[in-house]
C-alpha cells in the first residue's frame, strides 16, 4: 500500500551518520517516495510517500531493525 501521508518508523539501532547514510540511500531508491527525515537522536525515520512494506524492506536490507513509531 502506498503511503498518502508521511510515516514514522522507529530504528532503534541506528545511531550515527553512516546509519542515516545507508538507511537515506536504500530508501530514496523507492518508487514514491517523495522525502525522507532522520531523526538520530529520537531514532526516527519519516518518509513521505511510498509503500509501507517496501520501506520496512528497504530499512531491513540496509541491516537495521524497523517498528512504525
Amino acid at each position: 500500500m502506498t503511503t498518502s501521508q508521511p510515516h514514522t518508523y522507529l530504528v532503534t539501532d541506528m545511531s550515527c551518520s553512516h546509519c542515516e547514510a545507508s538507511i537515506r540511500d536504500g530508501v530514496s531508491k523507492l518508487e514514491g517516495v517523495r522525502s525522507i527525515q532522520v531523526d538520530l537522536d529520537a531514532k526516527t525515520v519519516t518518509v513521505d510517500g511510498g509503500d509501507d512494506d517496501a520501506i520496512r524492506a528497504a530499512i531491513d536490507d540496509a541491516g537495521f531493525t524497523v517498528s512504525r513509531d
